[in-house]
């Protein structure tokens, strides 16, 4: 019978924090991509240039 005590090795392991970072940049680059879509969409009269420093100030609010 256990006294409490445990060994943390017998545990199974589970890479949590690699793989919240991971999918907080999948979900980054998914939201950057869609707002690439919606500005075409909705502001097809922006010039590249334009769209270009729309989607950096987007970034920027994501703090990517």
């Amino acid at each position: 019978m256990s006294d409490g005590n445990f060994n943390r090795a017998l545990l199974p392991h589970t890479p949590y924090a690699s793989g919240l970072k991971a999918g907080k940049a999948m979900m980054k680059a998914k939201a950057i991509d869609v707002f690439r879509q919606w500005l075409e969409l909705h502001h097809p009269d922006f010039t590249d240039e334009e769209r270009s420093r729309q989607l950096e100030d987007f970034r920027s609010a994501l703090g990517v």
